[in-house]
């Protein structure tokens, strides 16, 4: 803290923490991105996306990173955050991008198994999203790699996850190189 800063400004918020832990990595996010993610974790009361288009969107979320023995990204409201990113933050070309992803999704599934995506089984929506995932693969922008990164973003950058799934120590002791993974918790760090 700085001789002419008060206790109370020289508070870092845990998302500024992670935005500046992000720019020191070297992070592959925009930064245009990295500033939304505050403005767009708060609970959005207004809805941007299709009903359907929501629909689908929530569905690959869950399929992207699923409920495991923690929670899914559509327990920490992943597909909200989109929304709200798609709604307040994206370019004109990203939401054409994203759109057009949710798009392809649909007509994948109702190509490859005659229903919507949100209404098949977890094994099919997975098959759906690998197929159109490999045929992106070269593409760039991808509109899947977008939903993907922004459903990595909105799960690991929820308070949820942070309190509960990801370890987060604010004064670390001494550094310990090698330290077997059973000592300290199994657990995921951040810092």
């Amino acid at each position: 803290m700085r001789p002419s800063e008060s206790p109370e400004t020289s508070n870092v918020s845990r998302r500024e923490a992670i935005r500046r832990a992000a720019l020191l990595a070297g992070a592959a996010l925009s930064p245009e991105w990295l500033g939304m993610v505050g403005r767009a974790q708060s609970a959005a009361a207004k809805t941007y996306l299709a009903a359907a288009q929501g629909a689908t969107l929530a569905a690959a979320v869950d399929r992207i990173i699923p409920r495991t023995d923690t929670p899914g990204a559509a327990d920490v409201g992943v597909a909200a955050f989109i929304d709200r990113l798609y709604g307040d933050f994206m370019t004109p070309a990203e939401q054409q991008l994203l759109t057009q992803g949710l798009q392809e999704i649909e007509t994948a599934a109702k190509t490859a198994h005659g229903s919507g995506f949100s209404t098949l089984s977890a094994t099919q929506q997975d098959a759906v999203l690998r197929t159109i995932a490999t045929a992106q693969q070269d593409r760039d922008p991808g509109s899947f790699a977008l939903i993907r990164s922004a459903t990595i973003l909105g799960y690991f950058t929820s308070e949820q996850v942070g309190r509960n799934v990801l370890h987060y120590d604010p004064v670390p002791g001494a550094y310990n190189g090698c330290v077997p993974i059973d000592q300290v918790g199994r657990r995921s760090w951040t810092t």
